[in-house]
């Protein structure tokens, strides 16, 4: 409460109001002990000056999370607080430890996923914003700490949001104690699923809540030493039994009966059901539906829930069948009998669910019947049967269905227990406590009276932990508090439970009277507690009773006390139901032992000692409280009802925590934050280099307040010197904006003063101006007229010049053309006569040059021939030493070359020839066809005269013979004839002799080209030769130290000369290998194993490198796995073991161990998962392997190896010269670069490429997560400011660079150390770009996820903090290359979006489509909303985003599906692919790894200096 001392005119203050509680507004008028304030709602309210409180007039738009910040903690501060967080769906807000939940009655799925309980897990609590998974983790940290069980008290008024609080507890519990193991139903999973089935038998539609818990509910969640779930227990208190029998409009009856009403037609067929409107117990009210809410899909729900729990079928048909029985039993009716008292079934109607509820329950109609109209009254020896009327047979009725009710919904609890499995063995527990609010209707009876015993006992442990809260809390601040009232509620309990005297123990004292009644009862209590101070009686009230709660004041009707408080069963009943043919229905009752005499038992009595054991068990855990709170009565969103509220902030003891910490220090302020705000009332301090402490306490000490503690952190002030200290600020304020003024208004009127003096200068140089211009005017025309006379002038003296030159020009122009043109005709007959002198020398010239080279080609042939059989036999001779050998074989390769040229000339010959050939062949064919056409006419023309000779013939015989006369022309034709024979048979023997010459040529050039591939196949098999023998010759120098020279060469002379000899007589002999080299492989079987690539048997260790492979393959190990012969940037070793590979044909190999033991190798990396520059060796080495494999490995088609295929030979010149050009190419990019060709591999090759590309990414994902965990400590650092920069900015002191970015340094260099390591151990910079972005987008995560859940980071301040850390970051990424960053700096957009609107200006200004559009595009509606709401500008005082903006956003969140998420995901999963990697990397950047001589000079692994 505010003081009357500080209330001035102009204050802003808070003013009770009948409507809305609470109203603020400004005091207008002070007239003693009343005050007039000026709403701001615009009405005038008059008021007392001790019923005010103080307004904060700098206290957050949107509330802050946490009010014990509050600069003044009082109940209408509460209370707009609540209401400014609600209005911006911050339901979530704490008190201290506390947490107070308003229930937004609409969903909000992204407060509850499990990326949000992942981000409170195991963060400190008070560090993001208000939730329930922060008490739950709370709550599980401190379990596993301090090895304590915990208990969490949800409590509130029926619709406030207890069960879902629950539900949302008991899930984080879940989350963070869940076993990962194959159990088919997890301990977890059964508490979680057991909601369900206690909310349709335990749950109800109030007045006040569609979905209201009638019973309590503590739900034990036990854990193992490892704090995992092992087991769970739910206990409930005080089911309400009665509204089985009795509801009021518009309330409903338990959800079971509805669920079963709508059941699928089979089962309603079979329980005998109908309408939920035919039935007594569910009538009574007009509510049978619920909006939103579908009964039949709720009934197969409850019946999977109980199947998760472990209620198998035959139980959940049991469970029903007695839940139809308890309906049918209610529409059972009675009307008077025939005999005095009696009664009977009233008509066939009750008659027939008498029948159905007694076949349902399996027992006899008529004994129950009987049971319902009778009574059995045992006396001593004799048993006496009692009829009841109609009034005592409905009431034995209803009394059967609670207790049926009741103990089907104990054997519930008790099956859920059976099934989830308690542990014996745990060592601690949490435990959720769902129970009842304080509870204040019209008709309070019975339940309500038990409801609020409990909460007055539940209040007096609250309080007793608030106490003891504030107690540490001023312990560890180091401040006296021994003066500090407790305020407890003992006195109120003690009316309640005192034993004896209590009400309880008179209520059950009545009970046992005979004929005792409520008015017994209500006298017995107003006896007794008259001058009790907590209870009262009602005026014109015969019975009832007030207790003054906490909470305040209730009034109960004793009327069905007496009633309610018995808890017997009729020996009927029990008899009845405990006989019956269903097993369950009889354990519900199972017999009692009848030889004790029965003792009465009250519910109330019973109650109180469950609640004392509830007590107990809370007692021995550490509490942590959860208060939910309904914001209005209609169940309706964005409606926040003030009168409403506060009475639940009354109820659940919220205020009574306020006030016992205005008991005490209700104001707690930080050093900074205190210098902050009352700085001004002592600038002397503000200029000092005084510490926090020494300012605050200095600053106190001027302003003479007294009454204050200073603690180690923070300054602790009474209730209502925070109002003081604003007064005198205010009044500092005032003072300094009257100098304000005074100085502003000056400095108008010396501005306007100026303004008038400049105005008059500027009218005097404007008249001056005009007389100038006037005289300067006349001057400019003088000169003017000058300056045209001079240009006329000049003119005309100009054009005469110009007409004399051209005239000049023209004479000078003809007479240089006639020179000119006479010298062109000169020069161009000189130029012919010297053209044609060069052409003719150049015809000699080349002529003579033709026959010289012609000549030298002859003589250098022979030459050469000449010199090479001189060369091989020096080669011979010298064959015992490998250089000689060499040299040989590059000799040979060059005569090889030489002779391919030769044979290509010859070839381009003899197509010449060919051509020419064809071309003469067509035309002998033309000629010959010629022929043939002459032959054929020549033909017929024979026959023509041989048929007119016949003719003639035959006239002879009729005519006289005449001698021929023209005998020559026959002669000619004749000799004609036998010449075209003659030049025909000549023609066709040409014919076949030209076919026979050019098949013959056609044949030689392809034996010439059989012969150049076969000798290019000699080549290659000479180079593995060589390349064997001079491995053999390493060898046997390193045994010859141990042996005699002469041995040595002997050996070596024996192993190399036979292979040499013989691939020598083939080079020199230009011809492949063929019958003779058979025959010398036939007669020499020890030289048959010189060419184990064709024979493929093996060989001796001394001969092949193949048997030395183990040895070799060890070395290679030892060798990668020592490090040696490092080189800074490559990866050596990836290179090394491809080639070996290579070497070994290990790709083509059916089975190999070499893979195994590469693959062992780097499996040997996973022991050491921290050490980054291990992992990056092996990440480095292992992903250039697989990406020489990516490239490099085909699948192959065949069994075996499969050989290359032989291209066709081409008939033409050009063909044969590209294939030979082709091939040449290709044998010297095997012989250049074999690090990237192309391999065909069995599966056992592609396999190891697989497992090679998982270790791959496993190595990825290791280097990721520990970059990752590096950067997450320092991540925390870098998105809030240091708390010492910003108090030192507060006192308007300068801070250095260094200060403030030092952790952003840190985090820098920490990144470019992690880069450098990887450059050093040569990782793929694709690799590294695509590590980098993932990183890049984890601090985005971290960044933004921080900011939003943490209302401190949203600061300017700190805005500016992060934007210059991002400045450094974005500094050294424009230092690194395009190929190493990528796009990674554009991974913090989030980040980047965030801070650029923290930092700008005028925030207030900025509509909702620039926010949205241009300067954050990329945030979603929800996180806009959040930072908005959080925003605080604690350097410029300025403010948020203006209540339309918000106000839109909170429409826009309404909505959940057009909102988006809330949190940024984290992306895990390897971002390339295989084909990516292998795409972007060039072969050049194989090709430029050398393998180092420190691995060439190792023995074994020697025989890679030729691919070196």
């Amino acid at each position: 409460m505010g003081s009357q001392a500080h209330v001035v005119v102009g204050s802003l203050v808070w003013v009770e109001d009948p409507d809305e509680a609470w109203i603020d507004g400004e005091v207008v008028e002070i007239s003693g002990d009343e005050i007039t304030v000026n709403a701001s709602s615009g009405k005038l309210v008059t008021a007392k000056l001790s019923s005010i409180y103080a307004k904060d007039p700098e206290a957050p738009t949107c509330g802050v999370d946490d009010m014990t910040r509050l600069a003044y903690l009082h109940e209408p501060g509460v209370l707009q607080n609540l209401r400014s967080r609600y209005q911006t769906n911050q339901i979530y807000t704490y008190t201290g430890n506390i947490l107070i939940a308003v229930n937004p009655f609409r969903r909000l799925p992204h407060l509850y996923d499990n990326h949000m309980m992942q981000q409170y897990k195991g963060a400190a609590f008070g560090d993001l914003s208000p939730h329930p998974f922060a008490v739950a983790d709370a709550a599980y940290r401190l379990m596993i700490k301090d090895a304590k069980s915990q208990a969490i008290l949800v409590s509130g008024e029926s619709g406030a949001g207890k069960t879902e609080s629950t539900k949302r507890l008991m899930q984080y519990l879940a989350f963070m104690g869940g076993r990962a193991g194959a159990e088919v139903r997890t301990v977890e999973q059964k508490v979680l699923e057991s909601n369900p089935v206690l909310e349709a038998f335990g749950n109800a539609k109030t007045v006040r809540n569609n979905n209201s818990s009638r019973f309590g509910k503590f739900v034990e969640i036990q854990f193992d030493n490892n704090g995992k779930i092992s087991g769970a227990a739910v206990r409930t208190y005080l089911l309400e039994k009665s509204r089985v029998c009795q509801i009021s409009d518009p309330e409903r009856n338990y959800h079971c009966f509805y669920m079963l009403c709508a059941a699928p037609p089979e089962d309603i067929e079979r329980y005998k059901l109908a309408d939920a409107r035919t039935f007594h117990y569910l009538n009574q009210s007009n509510c049978i539906n619920l909006d939103a809410i579908d009964d039949a899909k709720e009934y197969l729900d409850t019946r999977r829930a109980m199947d998760v729990v472990g209620i198998n079928n035959e139980e959940q048909d049991a469970i029903f069948r007695v839940v139809a029985a308890i309906l049918h039993l209610g529409n059972v009716e009675f009307s008077d009998g025939e005999e005095n008292d009696s009664s009977v079934l009233r008509d066939e109607k009750s008659r027939f669910h008498l029948h159905t509820a007694a076949e349902l329950f399996m027992c006899d109609a008529n004994e129950l019947e009987s049971s319902l109209c009778k009574r059995v009254i045992v006396t001593r020896g004799e048993k006496i049967t009692k009829n009841l009327d109609p009034r005592a047979a409905a009431l034995s009725r209803d009394g059967l269905a609670k207790t049926v009710y009741s103990r089907l919904f104990d054997w519930l609890v008790n099956r859920i227990n059976d099934s989830i499995g308690q542990d014996p063995n745990s060592k601690f527990l949490i435990g959720v406590l769902d129970i009842y609010g304080f509870e204040c209707f019209k008709t309070n009876s019975f339940e309500q009276f038990c409801i609020n015993l409990t909460n007055e006992k539940l209040q007096q442990h609250f309080n007793q932990h608030v106490f003891k809260m504030e107690q540490e809390e001023y312990t560890k601040e180091e401040i006296d508090w021994s003066y500090i009232e407790f305020i407890d509620n003992q006195q109120i309990l003690d009316l309640i439970e005192k034993k004896p005297g209590g009400i309880i123990a008179l209520l059950d004292e009545t009970c046992m009277l005979p004929r005792a009644n409520h008015e017994t009862f209500a006298e017995k209590l107003y006896q007794n507690f008259t001058k009790n101070p907590h209870f009262s009686k009602p005026k014109l009230s015969r019975s009832d009773f007030t207790i003054h709660h906490y909470a305040g004041d209730v009034i109960y009707q004793t009327d069905l006390f007496l009633d309610k408080n018995k808890d017997f069963v009729v020996p009927e009943h029990q008899a009845l139901l405990g006989a019956s043919n269903c097993s369950f229905i009889a354990s519900l009752f199972p017999p009692e032992d009848t030889s004790k005499p029965s003792k009465f038992s009250s519910i109330g009595t019973r109650f109180k000692q469950q609640l004392q054991s509830l007590l107990e068990t809370l007692s021995a855990t550490e509490p942590h409280y959860i208060r939910c709170i309904k914001p209005n009565n209609l169940l309706k969103p964005a409606i926040f009802e003030n009168k409403n509220v506060i009475q639940q902030l009354r109820c659940g003891g919220v205020l009574e925590a306020i006030r016992i910490s205005c008991a005490g220090f209700p104001t707690r302020r930080a050093f900074d934050e205190f210098i902050d705000r009352f700085g001004v009332l002592a600038p002397e301090v503000l200029g000092g280099s005084y510490d926090e402490i020494t300012a605050t306490k200095k600053l106190l000490e001027k302003v003479q307040l007294k009454g204050y503690q200073i603690g180690l952190t923070k300054v602790f002030l009474r209730a209502g010197q925070m109002a003081e200290l604003d007064a005198m600020r205010n009044e500092v304020l005032g003072r300094s904006a009257s100098k304000i003024q005074r100085k502003v208004r000056t400095h108008q009127a010396r501005k306007n003063f100026f303004l008038v003096r400049s105005s008059a200068v500027h009218l005097q140089a404007i008249c001056r101006g005009t007389n100038a211009r006037r005289s300067y005017e006349n001057m400019r025309r003088e000169a003017a007229s000058l300056t045209i006379q001079t240009y006329i002038r000049r003119h005309h003296a100009i054009k005469v010049y110009q007409d004399f030159l051209s005239a000049s020009i023209t004479i000078q122009a003809a007479l240089r053309g006639v020179a000119a043109r006479k010298e062109l005709l000169f020069r161009q007959r000189a130029k012919a006569a010297v053209l044609i002198q060069s052409c003719f020398r150049t015809h000699l010239a080349r002529s003579d040059y033709i026959r010289l080279k012609k000549a030298a080609i002859a003589t250098q042939c022979a030459w050469r021939v000449r010199i090479a059989k001189k060369e091989l036999r020096k080669l011979k001779l010298a064959a015992k030493e490998t250089g000689a050998l060499q040299a040989a074989k590059n000799k040979l390769e060059k005569q090889v070359e030489d002779l391919s040229l030769r044979l290509q000339l010859e070839r381009r010959i003899r197509s010449d020839a060919d051509e020419a050939k064809s071309q003469e062949i067509a035309k002998l064919k033309l000629a010959y066809q010629e022929m043939e056409k002459q032959v054929k006419e020549t033909k017929e023309l024979l026959a023509k005269e041989k048929v007119a000779s016949k003719i003639a013939s035959e006239k002879e015989a009729l005519v006289k013979e005449v001698p021929v006369v023209d005998t020559a022309l026959v002669d000619k034709l004749t000799a004609e004839n036998e010449n075209l024979k003659t030049v025909v048979t000549s023609l066709e023997t040409k014919i076949q002799e030209t076919e026979k010459k050019y098949e013959d040529s056609v044949k030689e050039a392809k034996e010439a080209e059989s012969v150049i591939a076969e000798l290019k196949n000699s080549v290659l098999s000479l180079q593995e030769k060589l390349s064997q023998m001079e491995a053999e010759n390493q060898l046997l120098r390193k045994q010859a130290l141990s042996s005699p020279p002469a041995r040595q060469t002997s050996q070596i002379t024996t192993k190399l000369l036979p292979p040499l000899k013989q691939s020598l007589s083939t080079v020199s002999n230009g011809r492949p290998p063929t019958e003779d080299h058979k025959e010398h492989q036939s007669a020499s079987p020890m030289k048959q194993g010189t060419s184990p690539m064709k024979q493929g048997t093996p060989l001796k260790k001394s001969t092949s490198y193949l048997e030395r492979q183990p040895e070799s393959l060890e070395a290679l190990i030892n060798c990668v796995v020592q490090r040696v012969g490092v080189v800074p940037g490559k990866p050596i070793f990836a290179i090394t073991i491809y080639k070996c590979l290579l070497r070994w044909k290990s790709f083509e190999a059916d089975k190999t161990s070499v893979f195994d033991r590469v693959i062992q190798m780097t499996s040997s990396a996973f022991e050491n998962p921290d050490n980054n520059d291990d992992l990056s060796f092996w990440l480095a080495n292992s992903s250039t392997l697989a990406i020489l494999l990516q490239k490099c490995l085909k699948i192959s088609t065949g069994s075996g190896s499969t050989p290359r295929k032989r291209l066709p030979p081409s008939t033409s010149f050009f063909g044969r010269m590209t294939q030979g050009f082709r091939a040449s190419s290709a044998s010297m990019s095997y012989e250049g670069s074999i690090v990237v060709r192309p391999v065909e591999a069995k599966q056992t090759a592609m396999l190891f490429k697989q497992q090679l590309q998982a270790f791959v990414e496993t190595f990825y994902g290791m280097v990721r997560d520990n970059l990752r965990k590096e950067l997450t400590s320092l991540l925390s650092l870098a998105i809030q400011a240091p708390r010492t920069a910003k108090a030192s900015i507060v006192r308007g002191r300068s801070v250095k660079n260094s200060n403030l970015d030092s952790h952003w340094k840190t985090l820098v260099d920490n990144l470019n150390d992690f880069l450098e390591m990887l450059q050093e151990n040569g990782v793929p910079t694709i690799i590294i770009r695509k590590l980098l972005g993932q990183t890049f987008a984890f601090v985005n995560v971290q960044l933004f996820n921080s900011l939003l859940m943490r209302r401190e980071c949203c600061s300017f301040s700190n805005g500016e903090y992060v934007k210059y850390g991002l400045d450094e970051l974005e500094g050294w990424c424009n230092k690194l290359k395009e190929e190493i960053i990528g796009s990674a700096w554009h991974e913090l957009k989030h980040i980047k979006q965030a801070v650029g609107f923290l930092v700008i200006f005028k925030k207030f200004n900025i509509s909702y489509e620039d926010l949205t559009s241009d300067l954050c595009p990329d945030l979603n509606v929800r996180q806009l909303s959040t930072i908005c709401t959080q925003y605080w500008d604690d350097k410029y005082n300025t403010k948020s985003v203006s209540p339309d903006v918000l106000s839109r956003m909170t429409d826009e969140t309404s909505d959940d599906t057009s909102s988006g998420g809330f949190l940024l995901d984290d992306d895990n999963n390897i971002p390339f692919t295989w084909d990516e990697i292998s795409t972007a990397m060039e072969d050049k950047e194989f090709s430029q790894i050398i393998i180092p001589n420190e691995i060439l000079e190792i023995p074994a692994l020697q025989f890679l200096q030729d691919s070196a």
